[in-house]
């Protein structure tokens, strides 16, 4: 089944405390997105997925005779892509609308709808590649060329020989398929109890005011100026999430359980092996990444001593980290400010880039502002086929909020492109490749800001901006990426998955990676409890994606910014490209290799450069 896309925002997204009040009433229409769209009501949902629903059975109609002839085939296959593509955009009227506001459980209940639907579609399809492997590849190969209609679905079939080893009888498919429902209670459990249910905290900053530490309010006042109230603010809310740690903790380990048991059933060595095997990604891919990242923590502590001496501090703590290096900057800037410098930026990419992106602010593509209820973070859904991607944002106009903005598009542009130039069974792209455009438009955007703003204070700012991204990208994600990974190998191993072994397995791994014994920054013991607020640990394996990502976008983005026309047109196709090719191969078509250590290597030259000019600024100015 054709899996969505959804990009969530690599940075903290700064929501003012006042924000988290806001009434979706009280939100102007053009600043909403306009899921009418996808259907004109919900009652036209309900009417596509009942129809959906007495589709679904046809499929069994080709069970037992699926490969009898290549019409057979090529009937069933673009009959289940019918089905999924339907699905798809149902499922993403309903998931969009439960997001915007995670109180309205009529919304949430069409979500869990679509989910057994879903199942129900899984498990009706279960028997198509047991059948295919039962035939054997040397007749669906015959087959695929003797029907024009199968070309298309070439690429499928293949995989599904490759994928063999681990493909079951059709009972045990339908099993699993079965399974779905049931195995999305986890992250559904912490979606609800962390957006909805969860009593958050209040402190008393120093200025008096009250103020709630929900999520939104959170990713705002870890950044105050006043360090007082950022220690404040954070330990209240790890210390909040620390006292749920047993609940977090059996949430994780339904996750992580349920991990293990398809990667037992299907006859995988480990987790991380079943979850890179979808996409062909050698498990190589991952490691190397981990101790690639480790082996340049020096890099990444320079940056931290850096920031240290630039807040003008004795001792950084992890609480310093999100604060401004620059508190003389505060770059405001209002929508219609954040388009203009979005569509200067892509300007490299061409006038139809340009247009494309122009579309998605002016025609509601965009749920800009954050409202009570409204899913935290940002994401581009790009699973309505028929329709055009939709982005989810918490807009609070700082710099920050531009770049999430810059950042979402790109996955909004690769869906746009994808959707258009691939049919749909090729269209969907892997994740592996889908953070690539979203960091390329966020280096368009600084490349931008940079050759317009020559005040060296501003300058300083958006550097280190810059640097808080490959932070938050290479570093930080890497640094989630060994936390699950260690901690699906505990799993593995048979030991405890509670709050209290996790926290302790991310203590240790955060102090490795921010310097603590060295005194590069204290990460004091409140920080333990951060792995319960990071929702990604539920899309297991995905993190380590935004940090290959990003390595590659800055290979890529660098010969597209000095000129390269051919590197432009390679890296458009590469937009293009969907999921026609294996993510490694579709990379090395565009121009990188993620089997080898370059793309890391070149993003830390760049991070050093990067700090280089920053010493010089700082050398005259301070």
């Amino acid at each position: 089944m054709r899996k969505m896309i959804l990009g969530i925002a690599l940075i903290a997204l700064t929501v003012t405390a006042g924000a988290q009040t806001r009434d979706r009433s009280q939100t102007p229409d053009k600043y909403k997105w306009n899921l009418a769209e996808i259907y004109p009501s919900d009652a036209a949902w309900r009417a596509a997925k009942t129809r959906l629903a007495g589709e679904v059975p046809k499929l069994a109609q080709f069970r037992g005779t699926l490969t009898s002839a290549a019409a057979r085939l090529a009937d069933a296959l673009e009959l289940q892509a019918d089905l999924n593509k339907e699905f798809s955009r149902e499922y993403v009227y309903a998931s969009m609308l439960a997001d915007q506001d995670t109180r309205d459980a009529s919304h949430e209940g069409m979500r869990q709808e679509m989910n057994q639907l879903g199942a129900a579609l899984s498990a009706e399809a279960a028997y198509v590649e047991p059948e295919l492997l039962a035939a054997g590849q040397a007749k669906v190969t015959a087959l695929v060329a003797a029907e024009a209609r199968l070309t298309v679905f070439r690429f499928y079939l293949d995989d599904v020989f490759r994928r063999a080893p681990h493909t079951l009888t059709a009972a045990e498919e339908k099993l699993l398929a079965d399974a779905g429902p049931l195995a999305t209670s986890p992250s559904d459990v912490f979606n609800i109890l962390s957006n909805a249910d969860f009593p958050y905290p209040a402190v008393t900053l120093s200025d008096g005011k009250r103020v709630t530490l929900d999520q939104a309010a959170f990713g705002a006042l870890r950044a105050l100026p006043n360090r007082a109230d950022r220690q404040k603010v954070m330990s209240a809310f790890f210390g909040a999430l620390g006292s749920f740690g047993r609940t977090y903790g059996t949430s994780m380990n339904g996750e992580v359980q349920k991990v293990a048991f398809f990667a037992k059933a299907r006859n995988y060595p480990s987790a991380l092996a079943s979850q890179l095997d979808g996409p062909n990604i050698p498990a190589s891919v991952y490691t190397r990444l981990v101790d690639g990242v480790n082996r340049n923590l020096p890099a990444f502590h320079r940056y931290l001593k850096l920031r240290k001496r630039m807040m003008k501090l004795d001792q950084l703590h992890y609480y310093d980290l999100y604060a401004p290096l620059v508190a003389s900057v505060d770059l405001k800037y209002t929508p219609g400010e954040a388009q203009k410098l979005v569509l200067a930026a892509v300007a490299p990419l061409g006038t139809d880039y340009q247009a494309t992106i122009g579309r998605a602010f002016d025609s509601r593509w965009i749920d800009l502002y954050p409202n009570e209820g409204k899913v935290s973070g940002a994401y581009s859904n790009g699973g309505a086929y028929d329709v055009h991607p939709y982005m989810l944002i918490n807009y609070n106009g700082q710099y920050a909020d531009v770049s999430t903005l810059a950042h979402e598009l790109g996955h909004t542009m690769q869906s746009y492109y994808s959707n258009k130039a691939q049919p749909f069974p090729l269209a969907g792209y892997p994740t592996f490749v889908a953070e690539v455009a979203s960091t390329f438009n966020e280096s368009l955007l600084i490349d931008y800001m940079l050759g317009q703003i020559k005040d060296d204070n501003t300058r300083l700012a958006l550097l280190g901006n810059y640097l808080e991204n490959i932070k938050g990208t290479v570093f930080r994600q890497t640094q989630f990426a060994e936390f699950e990974l260690r901690m699906h190998e505990m799993a593995g191993k048979g030991e405890p998955i509670t709050g209290d072994a996790l926290s302790k397995l991310y203590l240790e791994i955060t102090r490795k990676y921010y310097g603590h014994d060295q005194q590069v920054c204290i990460v004091d013991d409140n920080i333990a409890h951060e792995w319960s607020y990071i929702p990604h640990f539920y899309r297991d394996f995905y993190v380590f994606q935004y940090a290959t990502s990003f390595t590659a976008s800055s290979a890529l983005a660098e010969k597209v910014k000095a000129g390269d026309a051919d590197a432009k047109q390679r890296y458009l196709a590469f937009l293009s490209a969907g999921g026609s090719k294996y993510p490694v191969d579709l990379l090395k078509d565009a121009g990188v290799d993620m089997t080898t250590d370059e793309p890391l290597d070149l993003t830390i030259k760049q991070m050093n450069r990067i700090m280089d000019e920053m010493d010089v600024i700082l050398a005259k100015t301070r």
